[in-house]
C-alpha cells in the first residue's frame, strides 16, 4: 500500500482486483470443464490459470492497495497495527472487506454471464465434512505464513510469485481445494460449477478460514518473531537482533504490498 493512495482508490483496487480474481478462477473452471470431461484435466487447467492470474493481479494492484483481495489478509494487517506495527485501521478494514466481497460476487456473476450461463444462480455443490474444514484451516494458515514470512525476512517483493505458486499447489494438496478466502468463497457460491460452493457450506468454510488465519499469524510470530513499528526485528543465528532493510520500491511501509490470496 502506498502512503499517498486515497482510501476510495484503494477500495476500488480491492473491488476490481477481487472481481478479476473470481473471473479468472470461475471462468477458467468453466472453460476447462467445457473442453474436457476429465475432472483431473480440468483441475490442472484451472489451478494453472488461477495461479497465473493471481500473480498478475497482485503485481498490478499491490502498489495501490496492497492487493489483499482477501478479508483474512486484511484482518492480519489490522492486527499488525494493533500490535504496534504498520497496518490498516478499523474503518479501512471495513471498507476493504466490503469492497472485496462486492467484487467477488460481481466477478462470479460476470464469469457466469460471459459463458452464457444464467448469472446469479447459486451453487449446488455441497462441501461438507470435518476433513474439508481441516483442509481449509491448513490452506489459509499456509497462505498467511507465506505472506507474513516473506514480509518479515524482507522479501515482500517475492509475494506475487510465492502466493501464486502456493495457491496452485494448495488446490491439489488440500482436501478442500484451497478456497482460503472468505470473500472469494462467498463469490463462488454464485457459480453452479465445479469451482462453486453451496451457500449452506459457507459458514463452516469461512469459520475455518478465519481460524487458519489466526494459526498462520501465530506460526509467523513464533518462527520469525514480532516486528517493531517501522522496521521488522528478528533474531539472528547468534541470538542478536537483526533489523530489516527498508522495503523495496513498490512495497508499502507496512509490507502489505503484493499481499493477496487465492
Amino acid at each position: 500500500m502506498t502512503a499517498h493512495t486515497s482510501l476510495p482508490r484503494r477500495a476500488a483496487a480491492e473491488l476490481i482486483g477481487t472481481a478479476g480474481l473470481l473471473v479468472v478462477v470461475i471462468g477458467s473452471g468453466l472453460k476447462a470443464a467445457e473442453l474436457s470431461p476429465d475432472t483431473g484435466v480440468a483441475l490442472i487447467a484451472n489451478s494453472f490459470v488461477s495461479a497465473i492470474g493471481l500473480g498478475l493481479i497482485i503485481t498490478l494492484f499491490g502498489p495501490l492497495s496492497g492487493a489483499h483481495l482477501n478479508p483474512v489478509v486484511t484482518l492480519v494487517s489490522w492486527w499488525a497495527r494493533r500490535s504496534g506495527g504498520e497496518g490498516l485501521a478499523g474503518r479501512e478494514v471495513l471498507v476493504y472487506v466490503v469492497a472485496q466481497t462486492t467484487g467477488a460476487v460481481g466477478g462470479a456473476v460476470l464469469a457466469e454471464a460471459m459463458f452464457g450461463r444464467t448469472p446469479g444462480t447459486f451453487a449446488t455443490r455441497a462441501l461438507d465434512g470435518g476433513h474439508l474444514l481441516v483442509g481449509e484451516v491448513i490452506a489459509t494458515a499456509g497462505l498467511v505464513l507465506v505472506i507474513q514470512g516473506l514480509g518479515r525476512i524482507g522479501r515482500a517483493g517475492l509475494v506475487p510469485v510465492a502466493v501464486a505458486a502456493y495457491i496452485a499447489a494448495a488446490i491439489w494438496f488440500t482436501s478442500s481445494g484451497s478456497f482460503a478466502n472468505p470473500a472469494g468463497t462467498i463469490g463462488r457460491s454464485f457459480s453452479d460449477s465445479f469451482t462453486g460452493i453451496a451457500p449452506g457450506s459457507l459458514p463452516g468454510f469461512v469459520a475455518a478460514q478465519l481460524l487458519g488465519g489466526i494459526l498462520g499469524l501465530a506460526l509467523a510470530g513464533f518462527l520469525y518473531g514480532t516486528r517493531a513499528k517501522g522496521a521488522a526485528a528478528a533474531e539472528g543465528p547468534d541470538g542478536t537482533e537483526v533489523r530489516e532493510a527498508e522495503p523495496p520500491a513498490g512495497v508499502g511501509p507496512d509490507r502489505t504490498a503484493y499481499q493477496a490470496v487465492g
